[in-house]
């Protein structure tokens, strides 16, 4: 079994802002997996589904990105998961926009959804996808970033960076990180 989490914040006013990529591609892999969002536990929405033959928690917590160790520490627990059988997706300032990078382990770079994560389910050492959305412009908050919708010219991107997300994902579900990370981290 597996715990795939996307990271996000709940809410009409931040659907589809940088910072709810994870959403995004948690969506995404239960639309491919016809799975619905139909329970709710832990302080999240859950999609139960079958990845070939792995079994999948896809969770999106429906605390603020900073709790959203929360609800992934007492899935993990509840589930009697190991760190490796996580993977959290999320955006990434360091990434240009719409790059995909699969890594395991590392620190949060600033992160807050990651922060309360490693503090929740007890270190860093789970895989991740990294969604990249680049840089603020200079003297922009990076909250206000984060927070900030992506334009309407990069709509075509961010759903092709979303159906690669959802590929890779699958892949790291299937046939574990090091696979994905050879498909993905090489583009």
């Amino acid at each position: 079994m597996k715990l795939v989490v996307g990271l996000g914040n709940p809410g009409e006013t931040y659907a589809r802002t940088r910072h709810n990529v994870g959403f995004l591609v948690a969506d995404g892999v239960a639309d491919t997996c016809r799975a619905s969002f139909s329970t709710r536990k832990f302080g999240a929405e859950i999609a139960e589904a079958s990845v070939g033959q792995e079994r999948v928690w896809i969770v999106k917590p429906q605390t603020y990105m900073n709790q959203s160790g929360e609800a992934v520490g007492a899935a993990l627990r509840f589930l009697k998961l190991g760190l490796e059988d996580l993977l959290v997706v999320h955006d990434d300032l360091e990434l240009d926009p719409f790059r995909l990078q699969v890594k395991v382990g590392g620190g949060h770079g600033g992160h807050n959804g990651l922060k309360s994560v490693n503090a929740h389910v007890g270190g860093p050492d789970y895989v991740r996808l990294r969604f990249g959305i680049g840089r603020p412009p200079p003297r922009m908050d990076p909250a206000d970033y984060v927070l900030g919708r992506f334009a309407k010219g990069e709509e075509g991107a961010l759903s092709d960076g979303v159906a690669r997300a959802v590929v890779a994902a699958r892949t790291i579900c299937e046939q574990g990180a090091v696979k994905a990370m050879n498909e993905v981290n090489r583009r």
